[in-house]
């Protein structure tokens, strides 16, 4: 079995990561586009261009499915992608995890990108899922940007710049970035009130991992000899994964991994 994953950078190592632990025998294609990073502040059109060229890339590799690891090129170039994939590819994309976070009933905070917060998108989330629940969309400036370089300073001026957002009475809060996943304990941390029960966090890493197996008529298998390969595309180019991703514990993970044969 291969699985594809494409971003325009290490935002996709959280799904990947949950992939690896649960098929540890499936061969991975992480497709990243170092050349057009970042994506979020480009225009509709431009984001889906390059989303295609990256999507391309990783469908020469023949995958068995395609996850789209990112929360903003799912929102804007899913349907296309879509289209030109499937069915011959699945193509699995990533939305914040709104719908579970709501059901637990209390406050909760999405944390997201400038750009996410506040959009339409996001908004018809919480309206379809989220009724009757008191839920506070926190703009986490920098963020991204700061994970995806591993800069520790931006990072924790980042996570304490949101947490300032954040209502002292929240008690779960949603990952709507896939490079938030890898501060996870960081921002849990943050938020956290004194005398509040544990803060519960939602990330989309798992679900997504998942729903690619489900697509395929596939089951968990960790148990599974950890014989997968890791190939590594940056904007189209074979390479290896970017430096940054070797301080978050997801990319030291899939270190491991030989080259593809």
């Amino acid at each position: 079995m291969k699985i594809a994953l494409m971003d325009s950078g290490i935002g996709l190592l959280a799904a990947t990561a949950a992939v690896r632990r649960l098929r540890p025998d499936a061969d991975l294609v992480l497709s990243l586009d170092p050349d057009g990073m970042p994506w979020g502040p480009r225009t509709t059109e431009d984001l889906t261009r390059r989303a295609v060229a990256v999507a391309d890339a990783a469908a020469a590799h023949r995958p068995d499915a395609l996850i789209i690891g990112c929360n903003t090129a799912t929102v804007h170039a899913l349907p296309t992608v879509r289209a030109r994939l499937e069915p011959g590819i699945p193509v699995i994309g990533t939305v914040p995890a709104i719908k579970p976070a709501a059901a637990g009933g209390g406050p909760f905070a999405i944390w997201a990108t400038p750009a996410t917060t506040g959009s339409p998108y996001q908004r018809g989330l919480i309206d379809d899922f989220a009724d009757g629940v008191t839920v506070t969309e926190v703009p986490c400036f920098g963020l991204a940007e700061a994970v995806e370089h591993a800069d520790e300073t931006a990072i924790e001026a980042a996570v304490a710049a949101a947490a300032a957002l954040t209502p002292d009475d929240v008690t779960t809060v949603v990952l709507g970035c896939t490079h938030y996943e890898l501060v996870a304990e960081r921002i849990r941390a943050a938020v956290q009130r004194p005398g509040f029960p544990p803060l519960v966090l939602h990330g989309s890493a798992g679900a997504v991992a998942a729903q690619a197996l489900r697509r395929l008529g596939e089951q968990p298998a960790p148990g599974a000899a950890a014989t997968g390969t890791l190939t590594v595309l940056l904007s189209g180019r074979e390479g290896t994964l970017p430096e940054p991703a070797l301080s978050y514990e997801e990319g030291r993970l899939l270190q491991a991994i030989s080259p593809a044969r």
